[in-house]
């Protein structure tokens, strides 16, 4: 029964693992979607590598930082109870690969590629498990500390905040660092349109990384026998709020439209395990007007070029869900109970504080050292010529 029960776990964890993997398509086409066409390869060629780049610092580097587990053992080892310490690894990791992921939208078309993928090496190999670590495996004796003080732990089932929140801010400090993309705005300070070029590819992404949300969320219990209906409620009922909240904010944009249920699903990550159903259509409805308020925001007034918007999306919309679950997962609001809006708000600002000075320290190094954007003359021609040597399509 014993082996069974491991059988039965390893597999629900490798699905989700899949899940979450193919979900970097949809990074992928979201990005090639916005992007204008003479930067369509890149954002494929970037989504594919760094996910091989953080699969090598997360194998050697973060996951032992985070969880204190390394291979370097015989195979035999490795195989013991089904290899589920081996499936949880990969599991996690599509969970770490999503920060240079979340990244690469923000910092599109101006942006060096040998560089970026040495921050992703850096990022996933020491910023992020070193907050993975604090919030999903006690270190440092913070969530003890926050149980004590608080009466409650901070609690991120699906990582609104360990993931999403430490991408997006991460990336906010990238595209501060890099400055706008040429011609983005006017010597006014008028802001110049950049359609997106590819509307169908757009929502192909988006509906790729809603799909695999599902094995995201739901498979964060890591565990068969933790499976529950809830959380896949949840995460459905907050995607709609999103997309329902972003059409009407956005008055019909299909941009917005089709990055409205991501927004919803990001900030329900963190709550998804403890929320009525209803609280977390309030949760992702509060999500998409935040993303379509802020996207606009920083846009035109702000005057910081983030392309895809992954400082509102992930960012913003992470740490609203870190804060959302000590509100709707209360029991007076339906919820589960047992955990604490102030632990909340706090382990939501430690998440947010180690993604900026990280994000910060590194960026700026490499801006310093090495430069991280890509000559005016390179901007013009594209990154896929310029860094690729082809376009994304040929007349032939």
């Amino acid at each position: 029964m014993e082996a069974l029960v491991s059988a039965n776990d390893v597999l629900f964890v490798l699905l989700g693992a899949i899940m979450v993997l193919a979900m970097h398509a949809g990074f992928a086409f979201l990005e090639v979607g916005t992007v204008r066409h003479k930067n369509q390869v890149n954002a494929l060629v970037k989504i594919m590598v760094d996910f091989s780049v953080s699969t090598i610092a997360y194998f050697f580097i973060g996951y032992s930082i985070a969880y204190g587990v390394d291979f370097f053992s015989g195979a035999e080892v490795l195989a013991a109870k089904n290899g589920f310490d081996l499936v949880k690894f990969f599991f996690l990791l599509t969970f770490a690969a999503a920060i240079p992921a979340i990244i690469s939208g923000g910092i599109a078309e101006r942006a060096k590629f040998n560089p970026q993928m040495f921050a992703t090496f850096a990022l996933v190999g020491f910023v992020y498990p070193f907050f993975e670590g604090i919030a999903w495996n006690n270190h440092y004796g913070l969530q003890d500390w926050l149980s004590a003080t608080t009466g409650a732990s901070f609690h991120d089932f699906a990582g609104s905040v360990v993931v999403h929140a430490m991408g997006g801010w991460i990336a906010l400090t990238a595209v501060i660092l890099l400055g706008a993309r040429s011609g983005r705005y006017s010597k006014d300070g008028r802001l110049q349109a950049y359609p997106p070029s590819n509307i169908p590819f757009l929502a192909l992404g988006a509906w790729i990384l809603t799909v695999g949300w599902f094995g995201f969320n739901v498979m964060s219990a890591q565990s068969i026998q933790g499976i529950t209906g809830l959380v896949a409620v949840n995460s459905l009922m907050a995607m709609v709020g999103g997309t329902l909240a972003a059409l009407f904010m956005g008055k019909n944009d299909p941009g917005f439209v089709h990055n409205g249920p991501l927004a919803g699903l990001v900030a329900v990550c963190a709550g998804s395990d403890l929320m009525h159903p209803l609280g977390a259509l309030v949760t992702g409805a509060i999500a998409g007007v935040l993303f379509v308020w802020t996207f606009t925001l920083t846009q035109q007034r702000w005057k910081i070029d983030d392309v895809l918007g992954v400082w509102p999306l992930h960012g913003l919309c992470g740490a609203w869900g870190g804060i959302a679950a000590g509100i709707f997962g209360m029991k007076a609001l339906g919820g589960i109970g047992g955990v604490s809006l102030m632990s909340q708000i706090i382990g939501t600002a430690i998440g947010v504080s180690v993604a900026l000075i990280g994000g910060f320290v590194i960026y700026g190094l490499l801006r310093k050292f090495v430069g991280i954007r890509l000559t005016a003359e390179e901007e013009y021609d594209g990154a896929d010529l310029t860094i690729h040597k082809i376009p994304s399509t040929t007349n032939d």
